[in-house]
């Protein structure tokens, strides 16, 4: 590892208000990464040396390094170690639908149980998927979407906290409404009609984690499957979103169409 990175990564973390310690922790080694002090294809440092270095436990840092893998900085390869990924998450295009109705029954969508809401500065997997940069104020709404008396996924949902214009009308500050019983993008939906799009929704395989397992009566090292959407307003990053599916929710449909 080159020096200008380990001494980046051997400072101290601090969770800021709000944050849990793991997310300082994912954004100092994402930060390295997006900065190029770790290039791609590199290995990171062990869990031990990062807790060593950070001053955290392992347990942080392994919750943090999850995290990174979710969304596609970094890679494992078993009884190796964790590298860089070779190519950085891109931010593509497709129509995507709240999870309430992406997880719902036939006929009937999925109960939505708000866990919080909190304004919080940007992380560096947040900022690039809605549009500012690493640091500024943006919207996190925390949820579990329930069906049938289950908890079924976990919802994290991000939009910035500064003003935003739609079409052709001037910026304004968001207000969403939030009687608890919906998602982010449903409610964004029903205040603004519909966003525009395009979006994408990416796919992927990890461990639900300490923290997560609890929300979902669920073991740590229990599989879920993690789906990323982003969507874009006047073809500019505005919505993200990362929601962790247990296997209870069973199969899931992926709609497809012929192109004309």
């Amino acid at each position: 590892m080159h020096q200008d990175a380990a001494r980046f990564l051997s400072q101290p973390v601090a969770a800021q208000p709000g944050a849990p310690l793991r997310v300082a922790v994912y954004s100092r080694i994402a930060e390295a990464i997006r900065n190029g002090l770790l290039t791609p294809g590199s290995m990171i440092p062990t869990e031990t040396e990062l807790g060593t270095d950070m001053k955290v436990s392992r347990t942080v840092v392994r919750e943090a390094l999850m995290l990174l893998e979710e969304d596609g900085l970094i890679r494992a390869r078993r009884g190796v170690g964790r590298f860089v990924s070779d190519t950085l998450p891109r931010i593509g295009i497709e129509r995507i639908q709240p999870f309430e109705e992406v997880l719902g029954s036939p006929g009937q969508q999925a109960e939505v149980k708000r866990t919080q809401v909190v304004r919080q500065a940007a992380s560096e997997f947040v900022a690039p998927g809605i549009g500012v940069e690493p640091g500024t104020d943006c919207w996190l709404w925390e949820s579990v979407l329930i069906r049938d008396g289950e908890a079924i996924a976990h919802l994290q949902e991000n939009v910035t906290a500064h003003p935003v214009s739609f079409g052709k009308s001037p910026a304004a500050p968001l207000e969403i409404n939030d009687d608890g019983g919906t998602t982010l993008l449903a409610a964004l939906n029903k205040q603004l009609g519909r966003l525009p799009g395009p979006g994408e929704c990416q796919i992927s395989l990890s461990q639900v984690g300490p923290s997560r397992a609890k929300l979902l009566d669920l073991r740590p090292s229990d599989p879920v499957l993690v789906l990323t959407q982003y969507v874009r307003n006047g073809n500019r990053p505005f919505y993200l979103a990362k929601c962790l599916v247990s296997a209870r929710a069973g199969h899931l449909s992926v709609m497809q169409q012929f192109q004309s």
